[in-house]
């Protein structure tokens, strides 16, 4: 059946029959009463039965039409509810935020931000995916997450890259390491060091290898894990020192580690927003994009 109706045909049905006449009913949906009978005339000939009794004194429901005002009641209802759901989330109110971010970012760009956010939209929930660097590329390009934080995406044409800070590597190494009072070191200084690194599939591991390419003597790495944390954890353990980006070993995160800035090369990556060209973000996780932009580009460049 073809249906050929619109939603005040519904609400002039249901007008009617709470009222059980049709001049209250026009009264209150502001219509005049023939305007009211087309509308309740189309609707008995969309579906073909009757839906009223009507005579001179009175209007009453058929048995159809008692059975098709409950139907209708709960189709209103639920359409009011998805009315009401889109504004919600139009409106902060509820809903998810996913957002995908390299670790270093976790601990120091989000908390103050999602503190803040949460505070304003306590019902919106956010969903934080710390991953690798290539992992947080791909879950922005497929669109699991809303938008992310990474030093990878810049070059490719499918991602706005928004840079956000500016970050130098230094030589991680225990506080009692004989170079650890020295204020800058260069690679070539540090060659006969035991260097401990993440694995080549790294994006960390990646920068440092491509600013090396040309270095005519590399450090010699002996031991690889696969995350920052791990390396940080051998290099505090005494097993060697390790070149990491700055914010890794800043005081108030490791206290018994020292990062010096490393030099000739100077290497340094950009931490950015990514997003996915020409995607449009929910309100929400709008919201909270702006605000991580925001406060982050207020952060001085580290050097």
């Amino acid at each position: 059946m073809r249906i050929n109706y619109e939603l005040h045909d519904l609400q002039a049905f249901v007008a009617v029959a709470e009222r059980g006449s049709f001049r209250q009913a026009a009264d209150d949906l502001f219509l005049s009463q023939s305007a009211l009978s087309r509308r309740i005339d189309k609707l008995e000939d969309s579906l073909g039965v009757k839906l009223f009794e009507r005579t001179t004194r009175r209007v009453r429901l058929t048995n159809v039409g008692q059975t098709f005002l409950v139907n209708v009641r709960t189709a209103l209802d639920d359409l009011e509810d998805a009315v009401l759901g889109v504004a919600d989330l139009a409106a902060h109110r509820t809903g998810t935020v996913t957002l995908a971010c390299v670790p270093t970012a976790v601990w120091h760009f989000l908390p103050e931000v999602l503190k803040r956010f949460s505070a304003r939209f306590p019902r919106i929930r956010v969903r934080v995916h710390d991953e690798s660097a290539q992992d947080v590329l791909n879950l922005v390009l497929n669109g699991e997450a809303d938008f992310g934080i990474n030093f990878a995406g810049a070059e490719n044409p499918e991602i706005v890259f928004d840079p956000i800070y500016v970050e130098s590597y230094v030589l991680a190494m225990r506080r009692d390491h004989p170079l650890a009072t020295r204020k800058v070191l260069s690679w070539k200084e540090t060659v006969d060091e035991r260097y401990i690194s993440v694995a080549k599939s790294s994006g960390n591991r990646s920068v440092i290898d491509a600013a090396l390419a040309g270095v005519e003597k590399h450090p010699l790495i002996f031991c690889e894990v696969n995350h920052v944390s791990g390396v940080l954890a051998l290099v505090e353990a005494g097993m060697g020192v390790a070149a990491v980006p700055g914010l890794s070993v800043l005081p108030e995160r490791l206290e018994g580690i020292v990062g010096v800035p490393l030099v000739n090369p100077e290497i340094k990556r950009t931490l950015g927003l990514i997003s996915k060209r020409n995607h449009s973000m929910a309100p929400a996780a709008r919201t909270l994009f702006e605000m991580l932009s925001e406060a982050l580009l207020k952060r001085p460049a580290a050097s």
